[in-house]
């Protein structure tokens, strides 16, 4: 069996061209398919509506009580269940789901070292079996990046971290790819150019585009998950445009991670 498992983020969900354009790809996609989503700018507006201080630090945000109440409500509701709903119309039957629903991603809560912050889930185990039931029986699971602790908590958790864990998981037993959708067309020679794709990237050219400052920031931990994969078992890692995921899976589009 070979499984597909798709990360779109933030930027995808908030423009409603492009995750409409997303979405019916992913419908038209064959076979078992996992998605994974993000929502971070939705979940920021809302916050602000509330009231909410949002906190990041590098990038990443800091989720207090009131902050994880907000992902929960986001993510977890409004985003998956839109998500969802929609693919129900375009003919994919899609169940939405967090880490928690059936047991399926279990985290630990992150530890306070230089920085506490809070709420957020560090995965440790993923129940693959049941993600395979689901598949098996014609249903393609869409998570929310909520994961759930041993003492009852639901934790926020980075959305490519899950992505990567469930495809990493899933590999033991099938053949998986994993592919990471954003807003551009794949790992950029200049950020600028849409057009500058570098089609193929092994660990020894990463590790010369970040020395030279070519990869920087965001796409940094999006790529040291992707490697991980690759050396977890994981068949094909992809990065590529939110509108591009039908060619990318066949080789003609993105960036592919070797």
């Amino acid at each position: 069996m070979q499984i597909n498992v798709i990360k779109i983020g933030g930027n995808v969900i908030d423009v409603e061209e492009k995750l409409q354009g997303f979405l019916k790809s992913f419908a038209a996609l064959e076979g078992p398919k996992v998605l994974v989503h993000g929502g971070g700018k939705i979940a920021t507006r809302m916050a602000a509506d509330l009231g909410i201080e949002t906190k990041m630090v590098e990038g990443r945000r800091i989720t207090d009580a009131p902050m994880r109440d907000v992902v929960t409500m986001v993510y977890g509701g409004l985003v998956n269940k839109n998500i969802v709903a929609r693919l129900q119309s375009l003919g994919c039957n899609a169940v939405g789901l967090t880490g928690a629903d059936g047991g399926a991603i279990l985290s630990i809560k992150r530890p306070v070292k230089t920085i506490d912050y809070g709420y957020v889930g560090d995965i440790v185990e993923v129940r693959s079996s049941w993600i395979q039931k689901l598949l098996l029986d014609g249903v393609n699971p869409v998570f929310a990046p909520l994961t759930y602790s041993k003492e009852g908590e639901i934790l926020n958790t980075n959305a490519d971290t899950q992505a990567s864990a469930v495809a990493k998981s899933l590999a033991g037993e099938a053949e998986v790819n994993l592919i990471y959708c954003f807003e551009k067309r794949g790992v950029l020679l200049d950020a600028e150019n849409n057009d500058s794709v570098i089609p193929v990237l092994n660990s020894e050219a990463y590790a010369k585009y970040r020395e030279q400052g070519v990869i920087y920031a965001g796409m940094i931990p999006k790529l040291d998950n992707a490697f991980e994969a690759v050396r977890s078992g994981v068949r094909k890692v992809i990065i590529c445009e939110a509108d591009d995921i039908l060619q990318a899976v066949r080789g003609q589009a993105g960036t592919t991670i070797e």
